[in-house]
């Protein structure tokens, strides 16, 4: 074993990050720690100012091996987190003079799921002074930090669920064993109340699929169906493809694309602005007569990468016919975009099998830390155990469910339970129906009004930067949690969004429960998701353990502090 002279600083870092060299899970997911590879080349990504500062996850590099070799390195390294993480922020904050009135944080950049741009906004009202006191969580804010960043169990048992059961379509045999898994796994931790309670999902099955360009030359473009798509006849469909930019230009086509395959060569934007094209061109091509639709894959960039995910028939127009539909890659829409601008009228032969099964039975998943003093106050923190049929279903959502369960079976561990519940949830089926949050909060219905707040992680697993806070937060509720987050500050995951919720919490949320999602800095989110590199390759260690250090600090001070969010 060798300990470094002194803390990483950038000029022979050993963090993983710096050479994009990550750590192996072990064979069977629950058994001993990993060996960690270090890189030594670059500065580090973690340091503020690159250089001069210490990092931030200097526990995880300061040892080659993090093995049970090192558990004396470990013990080393607890009191040094306690320093760099709390006490440096703590007299940095009490030197700074505080602002009298706070008011909410405008984000630098938008929050990294929805990828979507932040309008100018008109000046926040300032808020109410917060309730809770911060100066009594930082050294139980500093235990959580300090033993997350140190453990490696949600790495292991993320690499467990990717590697041993791999994707997880609803409806599929292997989200059935996922659920069944977690389960098992979560009474093993000794977390209370452990149970499913029982979704019905749709049960769409993807079938054999192709797209050939037949001519003015044959090839074969690279495509993966849309979720819930019809499928084609047996024998496939060939027609013209006609291919437009947006809606305007389809629009302007008219009738003129009847009978004829509608590619959507729409560059992407922002994943909100440009998903549109997923989820209602179908319907909107159907409604001019086109016999199917062909979309650019959602994505800023690509190798060759199609990106499946759902698209919505018109259910307000029964009348218009649902038609297949596929995603193409980039490469593939702007050769068919160059070929139709030269005048080649290109032609393409498509084939779906997809066809939908009977409903199937599934399940939401659900395990507990009981509060102490109000158990029946409850604050819900999740993410969705199904994936699409590709890929690995690594960033969207196993790392959303391994952050929030590591949540509570890290507090369970360090004998930290709060005045109030908080509940994990690990929904079924948000991919291509949304089953379980609605079902969620359909048996939770009579509880909500003692929900306290929901959190959702689902956009991957990078650094974390903090919250977004739903815009209908009341005004304390908005105070404290920004409150909270100076907790954070030094693993600079201390920003508050002016919104966010989620997919799954959103039933909760319209029924009125306060809601936020967990924000990561992801400028490369979009080119995996929804793609067969969805992988667990693609996790970064220290990124996992520093989203379960925020989280944890995050639900345990809103389900302890004395006064209710």
């Amino acid at each position: 074993m060798r300990v470094p002279r002194n803390i990483c600083r950038g000029r022979a870092c050993p963090c993983p990050q710096s050479s994009e060299i990550k750590s192996r899970a072990s064979q069977d997911g629950q058994g001993q720690a990993l060996p960690l590879q270090t890189g030594r080349d670059k500065p580090c990504p973690y340091s503020r100012t690159g250089r001069d500062k210490p990092c931030p996850y200097s526990s995880k590099c300061i040892f080659d091996q993090f093995t049970e070799d090192n558990l004396a390195v470990q013990r080393f390294s607890a009191p040094l987190l306690v320093i760099v993480l709390v006490i440096v922020p703590i007299l940095a904050q009490q030197s700074t003079p505080q602002p009298a009135p706070q008011s909410v944080q405008q984000p630098s950049q938008p929050p990294a799921r929805q990828g979507e741009a932040v309008a100018a906004q008109t000046p926040p009202a300032p808020l109410p002074p917060p309730r809770v006191k911060i100066e009594e969580y930082r050294e139980r804010a500093a235990r959580i930090i300090g033993a997350a960043l140190t453990s490696d169990t949600a790495y292991r048992r993320l690499a467990w669920l990717t590697d041993r059961i791999g994707n997880r379509l609803g409806g599929s045999e292997s989200l059935e064993r996922a659920i069944a898994w977690a389960a098992s796994e979560m009474k093993r931790d000794g977390l209370d109340n452990v149970h499913t309670e029982k979704v019905m999902v749709p049960h769409w099955v993807r079938g054999e699929e192709s797209l050939e360009l037949v001519s003015p030359v044959r090839k074969s473009l690279t495509m993966l169906g849309l979720g819930n798509s019809v499928g084609t006849p047996a024998e496939g469909l060939t027609a013209e493809a006609v291919v437009v930019r947006n809606f305007d230009e389809l629009e302007a086509l008219g009738e003129r694309v009847r009978g004829k395959i509608v590619v959507y060569n729409a560059p992407f934007t922002t994943y909100g602005a440009t998903v549109v094209y997923r989820g209602s061109g179908p319907s909107r091509a159907a409604k001019y007569g086109a016999v199917a639709a062909i979309v650019r894959s959602v994505t800023p960039a690509s190798l060759q990468s199609p990106h499946t995910g759902s698209l919505r028939y018109d259910a307000d127009h029964p009348e218009i016919p649902k038609i297949p539909a596929a995603a193409v890659t980039i490469e593939g829409a702007e050769l068919l975009q160059r070929m139709q601008e030269r005048g080649e009228h290109p032609r393409l032969h498509l084939k779906m099998g997809a066809h939908f099964l009977p409903d199937a039975e599934s399940a939401n998943v659900i395990a507990e830390i009981k509060g102490r003093e109000k158990p029946e106050e409850v604050v819900v923190i999740g993410g969705h155990i199904d994936s699409w049929d590709v890929g690995q279903g690594a960033h969207d959502d196993g790392s959303g469910c391994l952050i929030t369960w590591e949540t509570v079976r890290l507090l369970k561990a360090l004998g930290l339970r709060p005045r109030r519940t908080i509940r994990v949830v690990l929904f079924t089926n948000e991919e291509n129906g949304a089953r379980g949050g609605a079902g969620y909060a359909a048996a939770h219905k009579s509880e909500l009004k003692d929900h306290i707040l929901a959190i959702e992680s689902d956009s991957g697993v990078f650094r974390p930067t903090g919250f977004g806070l739903s815009e209908k937060a009341t005004p304390q509720a908005r105070a404290d949690f920004m409150e909270i987050a100076k907790l954070l500050a030094g693993i600079r995951a201390d920003r508050i969004d002016p919104d966010g919720e989620g997919t799954d919490i959103g039933p909760i949320v319209r029924e009125g429960v306060t809601g936020a999602s967990f924000n990561v800095d992801a400028p490369r989110y979009f080119e995996i998701h929804h793609t067969d590199a969805d992988t667990f390759d693609k996790i970064n260690p220290q990124d996992l353990a520093a989203c379960v250090a925020t989280m944890a600090v995050m639900a345990y001070v809103v389900a302890d502090m004395p006064d209710r969010l």
